[in-house]
């Protein structure tokens, strides 16, 4: 009987700044039925590596076998699973809600318990922005759903080793 228990993976990946790198590490992920739920790339110091944050699920037996395979894909500098050690782990959130003047007090007072900013308001709407661990939006998002969610953006999880070991 397979194994049916996923859970939520957090990869960092270090990678030479070149055309089709994505493409190549995206397809050892589909050839191991793993489903990618959030990817932010950005440019590494010097320009010429990219440093990816990969939030996965999948069965966590073949989690290894994605690894060894990235490690040996030739743009492919480290590869490193997260998913259970000491890091910070950080995503931005864009919560736009549907909220009229009666209502704004009350989204508020929510939006300032969980630390957002207001970064737009309209009469009959707002955006908020926060920063912060996955769950912490997850909890926000359940609050604020007693107003209308208009729109909704989450830029993915960003990881970093804490202290001197290296992501």
């Amino acid at each position: 009987m397979p194994n049916t228990n996923k859970i939520m993976h957090t990869l960092s990946v270090y990678v030479s700044n070149k055309p089709g790198v994505l493409a190549r590490i995206a397809q050892v992920f589909s050839r191991r039925g793993f489903n990618i739920e959030s990817l932010v790339v950005s440019p590494a110091i010097d320009g010429h590596f990219s440093r990816m944050t990969i939030s996965c699920s999948g069965d966590p037996d073949g989690l290894d076998q994605i690894i060894k395979q990235l490690s040996k894909l030739i743009d492919v500098l480290q590869c490193i699973d997260h998913t259970y050690d000491e890091s910070v782990t950080k995503e931005m959130g864009l919560i736009k809600i549907a909220v009229n003047s009666q209502g704004r007090s009350e989204a508020l007072q929510i939006a300032e318990h969980y630390g957002c900013k207001t970064v737009d308001l309209t009469p009959d709407s707002m955006i908020l922005q926060v920063v912060g661990n996955p769950d912490k939006i997850d909890a926000l998002e359940e609050m604020i759903a007693k107003f209308r969610i208009i729109e909704l953006v989450r830029t993915g999880k960003v990881v970093m080793s804490r202290g001197s070991d290296l992501t």
